[in-house]
Formats: structure tokens, sequence, C-alpha cells
């Protein structure tokens, strides 16, 4: 099969390998960094993966989806590697294991002078531990390899000293750079009076409403959430609304009613832009094993939602500074968790401390930052593209 044609055009800055689900934290995060990238005159190639995202309706000026033709990230080391001798980007920039083991094969392969750096969005001691033991010793030493690229990026410091200690690579090789989560329109829309898109948020002052927001997975542990929300029935009378899908829906409904509160939680599924539901909650609930940021967190402080989370690695603590900016509780501990909730309800944080937490994961501040680090400022043709 021929390698991927492109138009002729000067080299190309980035080239962005990612092969997601289409409504992860990777998808946002690339969608709010391709805007800022563009803005600053950067030419950008997006390497698609067919039936996989990042799902982007209009590319922004200055980027442009380059079909690989290939179903799987597994089946694409050769259309990679004839897509990098082919337009010789000065930087390729690739996140998750498999993606980024695949970018690291195709540059060695390719044998040019690119960049390589690699990123890591969660806490991979967590997550080695909840595999068996021959997965998780492979993965190891696969995360091993990582040495060889140029950088590694993760999103938060815990994130950056749990992967230098567990996989043993040179901490200073590993880049802590903020997640591109707040833009211009999510500042406008969260701060906006917009219609309650649930009737339980419309009732929130008789029965307030908790809300979280993400897969419906073992990791999230949406079950230490449902028995913490029981335990605050009997104290405050109140709702739950858990935003996402994932296998362990029905495991969820069974518990809620073996609670018996499933009149009180209801699941509405996967929604896309959780702001309006976030805007109108009076507490957002995050109760998740491990993480590498917690993206939500950042959402729900800009809404100046009130947050209680499990302080679990990595992210949280660093979001919510320790707890100045929300409450953190241990993890697995269900009746803390249920009375920071009760407190959380009685005495809301202020919503502009929150709000102006935030700002500080602005997608032009984050933008800026992998700029600096893939080594992409003051390129001599560099530009504002309108």
């Amino acid at each position: 099969m021929p390698a991927p044609t492109v138009s002729e055009r000067p080299r190309t800055d980035l080239a962005i390998f990612v092969a997601t689900s289409g409504h992860s934290g990777v998808d946002r995060i690339i969608a709010n960094l391709l805007p800022e990238f563009s803005r600053a005159g950067l030419r950008v190639d997006l390497l698609r993966v067919r039936n996989h995202g990042p799902w982007i309706e209009e590319l922004p000026a200055g980027a442009r989806a380059i079909d690989l033709q290939r179903d799987h990230v597994t089946q694409s080391l050769r259309p990679l590697t004839r897509y990098l001798r082919t337009n010789h980007p000065r930087v390729l920039l690739s996140d998750k294991d498999r993606a980024n083991r695949t970018a690291l094969r195709a540059i060695r392969r390719a044998a040019i002078d690119t960049r390589c750096f690699v990123r890591l969005g969660t806490t991979v001691s967590a997550n080695l531990a909840n595999k068996g033991p021959v997965d998780a010793w492979l993965e190891r030493r696969s995360l091993r390899r990582y040495s060889r690229a140029d950088g590694i990026i993760v999103p938060s410091t815990g994130a950056a000293n749990d992967l230098a200690r567990t996989a043993d690579l040179p901490r200073d090789r590993i880049h802590v750079l903020p997640n591109p989560v707040v833009t211009p329109a999510m500042e406008e829309q969260a701060l906006s009076a917009t219609p309650a898109p649930h009737p339980w948020l419309a009732d929130n002052a008789e029965y307030p409403v908790i809300l979280a927001c993400g897969s419906l997975t073992p990791r999230k542990d949406y079950a230490t959430l449902i028995r913490a929300f029981a335990g605050l029935q009997p104290q405050r009378a109140s709702r739950l609304l858990i935003l996402g899908d994932g296998k362990e829906y029905q495991r969820l409904l069974h518990l809620a009613d073996d609670l018996g509160v499933a009149n009180l939680v209801d699941f509405p599924g996967f929604v896309n832009d959780p702001i309006p539901w976030m805007r109108h909650a009076a507490v957002f609930a995050h109760t998740s094993r491990w993480e590498g940021l917690g993206i939500v967190l950042v959402e729900a402080l800009a809404c100046g939602t009130p947050i209680v989370a499990m302080d679990c690695p990595s992210g949280p603590s660093e979001i919510l500074e320790n707890g100045t900016y929300g409450t953190l509780v241990t993890p697995g501990d269900i009746h803390g968790f249920t009375q920071a909730l009760a407190h959380s309800l009685t005495n809301p944080s202020p919503a502009f401390r929150s709000i102006e937490r935030a700002r500080i994961f602005r997608s032009d501040i984050a933008a800026q930052a992998y700029i600096d680090t893939l080594g992409l400022s003051r390129q001599p043709h560099a530009r504002n593209i309108n």
C-alpha cells in the first residue's frame, strides 16, 4: 500500500499520533491544543487511525488530518514510518502506551532527525497494580523504553515522580505540563445563565444534586460514591447524578437498589458537554482510585462548583492545592466522604475562588508550555493565524 500522500507545503512543525475512544480526556486535550497551536502559527498534522478519535469536526488553520489507512495502532508502524520519511516533521507527539511504543519504533526505523515526545496521562503504578503479574512486568519493561524519547510529558508532579520511580526513568526527562482544560468558550459558558439540563437540577434548592462525571469503570469507584451518598440521606435529603457509560452500569444500578436509594440516583449516560450540569449542581464528587490529573475537577472549578474528592494518586491534591480549593478525603473512607458531602452542601465554598484557581489550566497557557517543551518556540515562520 502506498504511503499517505499530502499536498506540498513547508515542513510540518508537529505531528500528533493518538488513537482515542472519541470522548476521553485525551480527545479534549487535543481539541483544545490545536486552535492554540494554530494561533501560534504552527503547522500540525493529526495522524488518524481509523475507527478511533479524536473526532474534530473542523480543524483550525494550519492543521490537517492524515489518514494512516489502518484500523488499529498496532497496525500503524509501517504507515507511520513512511509518513515520517516522507514528511519529516520537526516533532512527533504521541499519547498512551501503545501509541507511544509505536511512535518510538517508527522514529527509529525512519532514521530521521524528528524529535519524539511521548505522553502518559495516568499514574502508572496504580494502573499496573490492577494488572496480572505478567502483564504488569511486560508493561513496566515497555515503559523503560521511553528513555529513547526526547522527552516524556505527564499532567502532574505526582504522576511524574511515580513514572520515574516505577519505570526507573530519569526524572529530569519527564516534563509536567498543565492540561489545556479551560478555553475562552468554556469560561463564557460556565458563567452564563443556561437552562438546567435535567429536571433534578431545576429543583436543586429543595433537593440538592451531587454530580459525578466519568466512565462507569472500577477505576472511577462509583460504588464508593453511592455508598457515601446512601449514608448522607439521614442527614440531608439529596439526589445523585452520575454522567458516563461503561461496564459497571448494571452493578451500580443494583447497588443503589440494594441500599434503598435507587429513586435518588440517575445515570443519564455519556454527556458530551458536562459544563451546564456542573454549573447547576450543588456539589461535584470525585471518587477515582487513581488519575493522572482529573480533568473533570478543573471543569468543576471553572464552574465555581464546590468539590469533594478522594485524595487519590495523582492530581486531585495538586488541582485543589492540598484542600484549599475543595475537600480531600482519604481514599476508601466512605464515612469521611459522606461527612464531606454534608459539610459542602451546608457550607459551600465561594465560587469566585474556584473559578480563579481553574485559570491556571487555561488552554493558551498549556499550549505555550507544550510549544516551549517541544522546542517549537520562535520558529522563523511563526505568525498569527486568524
